[in-house]
């Protein structure tokens, strides 16, 4: 599962590849690591059908059935000290912290928001993977080469009224999340499981930013073709900063 990566190029130049026509937030300085939860930029259509590039936080809706199992936890929790509850206003509250990469997409969960409106574009220069493969769990980075050209995830998102942190309360925001689909040769030597979904070109870009349906553009969820990527770190929490 990817729950890291880095996006170090200026945002004016994500915008200009993307075709962006306006950008919310150009004044955001580069990140070497972006987390879940955080907020990021994404290129998405807006109720004109214009590009757009803003920022959104990392973690789409986590299904409601998860929730519910968590809810019923701290219900039994709550019980076990004989402390009086409501269970429907605990399941409101119940935090949602997101979910970040999305592979299933056959589930009916998913399904509303692989539609054109929700699709949208990742910016990425290079993304982390953890090594389950060799154990260490430590973090190995990707990209298409060490000067770590732009690329984006598939993405998709959403506006989400939730409880993302207690602290914090209820909350209404934008959220994105991406695809992620089987792992190629590289990613597959230290995390078998899976890889995001990038898409390099810009038929890949236009048409998943298109108005065509879920059936024409599904065939996007492959893995990279073997070869493709390079492993550019080991071990570090943030990416290195792109030289100018």
């Amino acid at each position: 599962m990817c729950n890291l990566y880095a996006m170090m190029r200026a945002r004016a130049e994500v915008a200009a590849v993307a075709r962006a026509m306006t950008d919310r937030n150009n004044n955001q300085a580069p990140m070497s690591g972006v987390y879940p939860d955080y907020a990021a930029p994404v290129v998405m259509r807006d109720a004109a059908g214009a590009r757009e590039m803003r920022d959104m936080r990392w973690g789409m809706p986590t299904p409601k059935n998860v929730l519910l199992e968590s809810t019923k936890k701290r219900a039994d929790k709550l019980r076990a000290k004989g402390a009086p509850f409501d269970f429907d206003e605990l399941l409101r509250m119940e935090p949602d912290k997101g979910v970040t990469n999305i592979r299933n997409t056959a589930s009916r969960h998913w399904q509303p928001w692989l539609e054109p409106a929700h699709r949208c574009l990742v910016p990425v220069t290079s993304f982390s993977e953890p090594d389950q493969v060799g154990g260490t769990f430590k973090q190995v980075w990707y990209a298409f080469g060490p000067e770590r050209p732009l690329a984006f995830f598939a993405g998709v998102w959403t506006a989400w009224s939730c409880v993302r942190k207690i602290k914090t309360g209820w909350e209404a925001c934008e959220v994105f999340g991406f695809l992620t689909t089987e792992a190629n040769a590289e990613v597959a030597q230290h995390h078998s499981k899976a890889m995001p979904v990038l898409l390099t070109t810009p038929d890949e870009w236009d048409l998943w930013l298109s108005d065509a349906p879920w059936s024409e553009v599904r065939r996007l969820q492959n893995p990279l073709p073997d070869g493709t990527l390079q492993i550019v770190g080991h071990g570090t929490k943030e990416d290195e900063v792109v030289p100018a």
